[in-house]
C-alpha cells in the first residue's frame, strides 16, 4: 500500500470531496473515455444516488457534476470561468468538453437525483452515460467517489476488493501503524524520514518539496481569505460568517493582562472556521484529507507556525509528511468518507493526522506521534455525520474548530508519555472501521438522522 502526500493532500474547492471534487474528477474521466471510444456521442446523461442524491444540492454535487462534463478539474478550477461555464450551459442545454463535439445536456432534465437505488459499491455512486442522436445510451460508466476526492469506477472497486494491493516498490511499504513502529525502529527513522524515501521513489526532492510548498500555499491563502470574509454563507440556513469578527476581537485582546490562557483554544478553532467557511462558499481548499475536514490540520499547523516558540517554516513538510502517513492508515484499513463511516472517519482521521504532525514538529518520537493519532482517533470514534440541509455548515465547520483543538491536546499529552499507551492506533483504526460499517445509513451523510432532523433548517 503506498498513498502519497499528494493523495491525501489535494488542491480543490469546496464544499466537499466526495461531493464536488469527486463527481468533478468522475465527469473528466469519462470524458477520457469517450474520446478514447468509436462511438459518436450526441448528449450526455448522469444520475446521482445514495448520499450524492441525498445531499448532493446542499454539496453542489449537481454543479460539480456539470462542471465534470464541461472538462473542469479541481486542481485548476477558476471560480470566474465555472459562472460563465454554467450560465452557458443552462440556456444553451449544450456542454462542449475539450476534444469533444458539442453535445446536448439539459442540467433540469439530464442530470437526475436517484433517491430510490443505493449502488452497491459505496454511498456516494454515480453513473455517467454519453447518448447517441437518437438518444440511446451507447456508453455507461459508473463511478464512486470514495472520499478525499478519490474516485473509482465499479470494475476497479471491485477488483480492488478481490486482488491485495500490488508492490509498490517503496523502501519502507507499511500498511498497518505497528509496522511503521517496527520499520523506524530498525531503521532509526522518523516517520516522516521513511514517508520522504517512500515519496523520493516516485518524484524527485524538487518536485516533493515543490509539491508540499504548493499544499502550505494554498492552505494558508484559504485562512488569509477565511479571516476577510464576511456576511451570510449561501445555501438557505442563513450562517453568519464568524472567523472575521473573531479574529478581529483577539486582536485586540493581545497584550491586555487579564486575557485567560485558554484563549489559546480561539485562535486554534479561529483558523479551522476561517478555512471551512471558505469550504462553504466554494473556495479553494486542500483535502486534509476530505473538504469537510478540511479546517482542522491547516489550524493547527498555523497555531504551530504563530503561537509555538522554535517553530519554523523549514520544517512544514516534516509536519506534512508525518500526517499524511498517519492518513494513509486510516484510509488504507478503514475509510476517509463521511457516507461510508460517518464523521468519525472525516473529522477522526484528520484530528489523528493533524496531532501526528504537532507532534512530530515538537520532537516527538515515532512512538509517540503514533500514540498522539490513536489519542485523537480515539475520541472521535461513533461520530455521525448529520449534515443540516445537507449543507457543510452545521455542525461542519464547529466540528473542525473541536477537532482541532482535539489534536492539539492529544499531541501534548502524547508527549507528557513515552510513547507506551493501552489502544495501539491500529486497534482505533479497526473500531472506527467496524463502527462505521454498524451505523445505521441515516447517520452517513444523508441528512436523515441526527441534528439534520432535529433542528429547524430554513
Amino acid at each position: 500500500m503506498f498513498l502519497s502526500v499528494f493523495d491525501m493532500f489535494k488542491v480543490g474547492v469546496g464544499p466537499s470531496s466526495s461531493h464536488t471534487m469527486g463527481p468533478m474528477v468522475a465527469g473528466a474521466r469519462f470524458l477520457e473515455t469517450l474520446r478514447a471510444s468509436p462511438f459518436h456521442p450526441a448528449g450526455l446523461r448522469a444520475s446521482l444516488h445514495g448520499s450524492l442524491a441525498f445531499t448532493g444540492k446542499g454539496h453542489a454535487t449537481d454543479r460539480a457534476t456539470i462542471l465534470g462534463l464541461a472538462g473542469f478539474l479541481p486542481d485548476s478550477y477558476d471560480h470566474e470561468k465555472a459562472e460563465a461555464a454554467m450560465a452557458a450551459i443552462a440556456e444553451s442545454g449544450t456542454v462542449t468538453p475539450p476534444g469533444l463535439p458539442t453535445l446536448a445536456f439539459r442540467p433540469d432534465t439530464d442530470l437526475v437525483f436517484d433517491y430510490r437505488e443505493r449502488l452497491p459499491g459505496h454511498s456516494n455512486g454515480m453513473i455517467l452515460m454519453a447518448t447517441d442522436a437518437e438518444g440511446d445510451v451507447i456508453l455507461q460508466e459508473t463511478y464512486y467517489s470514495i472520499g478525499g476526492g478519490f474516485v473509482v469506477t465499479a470494475a476497479e472497486l471491485a477488483a480492488a476488493d478481490k486482488t491485495a494491493a500490488a508492490p509498490s516498490g517503496v523502501p519502507y511499504p507499511f500498511e498497518t501503524a505497528a509496522e511503521m513502529l517496527s520499520m523506524a525502529a530498525a531503521s532509526g527513522k522518523s516517520i516522516a524520514e521513511m514517508k520522504r524515501a517512500n515519496e523520493r521513489h516516485f518524484r524527485s526532492v524538487g518536485e516533493i518539496d515543490a509539491g508540499i510548498a504548493r499544499l502550505w500555499q494554498v492552505m494558508d491563502g484559504c485562512i488569509e481569505r477565511g479571516l476577510k470574509g464576511e456576511g451570510i454563507l449561501p445555501g438557505g440556513l442563513k450562517v453568519r460568517r464568524r472567523a472575521k469578527a473573531i479574529h478581529e476581537a483577539l486582536l485586540a485582546e493581545r497584550g491586555l493582562n487579564l486575557v485567560p490562557p485558554h484563549t489559546i483554544n480561539d485562535w486554534i478553532s479561529l483558523y479551522a472556521l476561517a478555512v471551512n467557511e471558505e469550504n462553504a462558499v466554494g473556495g479553494q481548499v486542500v483535502t486534509a484529507p476530505t473538504n469537510g475536514a478540511a479546517g482542522v490540520l491547516p489550524a493547527v499547523l498555523r497555531y504551530w507556525l504563530d503561537h509555538v516558540p522554535g517553530a519554523s517554516p523549514t520544517r512544514i513538510g516534516e509536519f506534512l509528511l508525518t500526517a499524511s502517513a498517519i492518513g494513509g492508515l486510516c484510509k488504507h484499513n478503514a475509510s476517509i468518507s463521511g457516507a461510508e463511516g460517518g464523521c468519525q472517519a472525516e473529522m477522526g482521521s484528520a484530528a489523528a493526522m493533524a496531532a501526528a504532525g504537532l507532534c512530530a514538529v515538537l520532537g516527538g518520537t515515532p512512538e509517540q506521534v503514533e500514540n498522539a493519532a490513536e489519542i485523537a482517533l480515539e475520541h472521535h470514534l461513533g461520530m455521525t455525520c448529520d449534515p443540516v440541509k445537507g449543507l457543510v455548515q452545521v455542525p461542519c465547520i464547529e466540528r473542525n474548530a473541536l477537532g482541532a483543538i482535539k489534536a492539539v491536546s492529544a499531541a501534548s499529552l502524547a508527549l507528557r508519555g513515552d510513547g507506551q499507551h493501552f489502544v495501539p492506533l491500529d486497534a482505533a483504526i479497526e473500531t472506527m472501521r467496524q463502527t462505521g460499517h454498524d451505523m445505521h445509513e441515516k447517520y452517513k451523510e444523508t441528512s436523515l438522522g441526527g441534528l439534520a432532523v432535529n433542528v429547524p433548517n430554513c
